[in-house]
């Protein structure tokens, strides 16, 4: 049956299940790749993923710094700056644009295509504009989830009811008391679930970014490391990244469910 509920304890172990095979199907892959070549480092072996990790983690004989720790605090002050700055800036322009016509007209043109440019293609734009150093990087991920995060608040405010909006004017609130106390609950819950899913893509801005001209962080070592086809490090680094995000999402996903839990029964 389509859709049909199965049990907690069955979608645990289908899910560790599918861990436990990925798992498995790289160690085989490894394991068939230093047969045919022991020094290969292009699919590395569990051993140097974690002599790998343990060359990230330990302080560098030459830089005297780790590597990890210099990189988790340059991509993570990056990436959350870029976050901030675009969430709120799009939060702001989506709620105007839903409450106001004349807001929403002028800028529903210029965002539907500000969209569809992708960051990555725009970098020498943001060269140009703002230089190479820490600014580039916010204004790039900012750039990157504003439009499509501001198009989604705007369409939460549209799908709002109108009955509740007159309801709230007849007992004599103000235009702000119906956009603050009663439209921006609405749109709180599918604000998160929209900032859940651009979490990705500003990682990918933050680490094209840094790829290209960065001098510290995760996507300068991964570029450096894979130069030298030193992918145990480079994999550990990827792992992280997908802890990283991993624990973003969940993270917001409970922020959600203590701030709107009326809406995990709404959106089952």
């Amino acid at each position: 049956m389509i859709r049909r509920p199965i049990p907690k304890s069955l979608a645990l172990a289908l899910g560790l299940a599918s861990v436990v095979f990925l798992l498995g199907a790289y160690t085989l892959l490894a394991r068939w790749q230093h047969q045919k070549n022991p020094d290969d480092t292009t699919i590395p072996s569990w051993s140097q993923i974690r002599q790998g990790l343990v060359t990230a983690i330990e302080v560098n004989a030459r830089t005297d710094e780790r590597w990890l720790l210099e990189d988790a605090k340059a991509s993570g002050a990056r990436l959350f700056a870029g976050l901030i700055v675009g969430v709120a800036g799009a939060l702001a322009l989506g709620m105007l644009m839903g409450c106001f016509t004349p807001v929403e007209a002028w800028c529903n043109p210029p965002l539907s295509l500000l969209a569809k440019i992708p960051p990555t293609a725009a970098l020498a734009v943001f060269f140009v504009l703002v230089g190479t150093e820490g600014e580039m990087y916010v204004t790039m991920i900012a750039f990157g989830i504003l439009p499509t995060l501001a198009m989604t608040i705007f369409l939460a405010v549209k799908e709002f009811p109108e009955e509740l909006q007159f309801k709230a004017y007849t007992l004599g609130a103000s235009h702000a008391e119906v956009i603050w106390t009663i439209i921006f609950p609405h749109v709180l819950p599918k604000l998160i679930d929209a900032v859940r899913l651009v979490i990705g893509p500003a990682m990918v801005f933050l680490i094209a970014a840094e790829m290209l001209v960065g001098s510290v962080g995760f996507g300068y070592t991964i570029r450096l490391q894979s130069k030298l086809l030193n992918m145990g490090v480079v994999y550990p680094y990827l792992a992280l990244l997908a802890a990283f995000g991993f624990a973003m999402d969940y993270a917001l996903y409970q922020l959600q469910r203590k701030l709107c839990p009326w809406y995990e029964g709404h959106r089952s």
